[in-house]
């Protein structure tokens, strides 16, 4: 399966362009990326030799309060961060005059500003299980109806998606694929655990406003120590915030490709019926005469 970048290119693409142009320009561009996330690169001011490079969150406030999510920032991006443009919720300032020597690797550094923001939610959860727990559970609304449930006990880091299946098809095709990481989990033990329910949210949500619902789905994993070390943390947060876009993309990948096959042998089978259509006969009579002529 195809696993989707977990930065922004159109934005990376965008940065890189301005950063090996000679001539600088004035940029104003606005950037759309999942979970209702924008970006916009402006030049602060109308000075062409700066480009301020701004994100909406919508649950920005929720990544604040359970993980520190400004004070992350900063120990991503340093004194590039500065006070958020009005109307975006954290916003970064590069001066094109003092680019680092790594052109490529700063403007993919930037582009990961969605995936940082997530990542201070995770990191202060995984910092949690390591010190033995904590009863508070993070409730991040990522997406208008589904939400993000992260918790920590002293062996392990549970993490909910709560995610709608627009169509009846979709729920179908999403246990198939959740089958298929219960699978993944025999044939590689150190895999997380991977828990799917429909309709009614799991155990761990019991007594919340968790929705349910035929078209309501959680997909709920489990994290233990080897997941959520110094070590392989990193990786963790990379695959695991990308989940329920991951999911989706390719259930409708599955569609589509149902789509056209159906189509194509749909196709086959009017050629096989166009075959099959009798050919008129054609008949030879004679007159009285003796004279033979053929009746079509």
């Amino acid at each position: 399966m195809i696993l989707l970048e977990i930065h922004n290119r159109i934005l990376e693409e965008a940065l890189l362009q301005r950063f090996n142009s000679e001539k600088k320009e004035a940029v104003d561009l606005t950037i759309a990326d999942f979970d209702g996330v924008l970006f916009h690169i402006s030049n602060p001011e109308g000075d062409k030799n700066k480009i301020n490079v701004s994100a909406s969150i919508k649950f920005y406030d929720e990544l604040k309060q359970y993980g520190s999510a400004d004070d992350y920032m900063k120990t991503q991006y340093g004194d590039l961060v500065i006070p958020a443009e009005s109307g975006y919720d954290v916003s970064l300032q590069i001066n094109l005059e003092s680019l680092p020597a790594d052109k490529v690797a700063f403007a993919h550094k930037v582009a990961l500003m969605k995936r940082h923001c997530f990542g201070a939610v995770f990191e202060a959860f995984f910092d949690l299980q390591a010190k033995g727990g904590a009863k508070e559970k993070a409730v991040i609304p990522y997406r208008d109806d589904e939400t993000l449930y992260i918790s920590a006990d002293k062996d392990r880091v549970t993490v909910i998606f709560s995610t709608i299946f627009k169509d009846d098809d979709d729920v179908i095709i999403g246990k198939v694929f959740m089958q298929e990481f219960k699978e993944g989990r025999r044939g590689s033990q150190t895999a997380p655990q991977v828990l799917f329910s429909h309709r009614e949210p799991p155990l761990e949500l019991q007594g919340t406003n968790a929705r349910t619902g035929n078209n309501v789905g959680y997909i709920s994993f489990v994290l233990f120590p080897r997941h959520t070390s110094p070590k392989d943390r990193q990786k963790t947060i990379d695959l695991i915030h990308t989940f329920r876009n991951y999911l989706h993309y390719h259930i409708k990948c599955s569609k589509a490709y149902l789509h056209c096959r159906m189509r194509a042998r749909t196709a086959a089978f009017l050629k096989v019926l166009n075959r099959a259509r009798p050919e008129k006969k054609t008949t030879e009579k004679k007159t009285i005469s003796g004279k033979t002529f053929t009746r079509k």
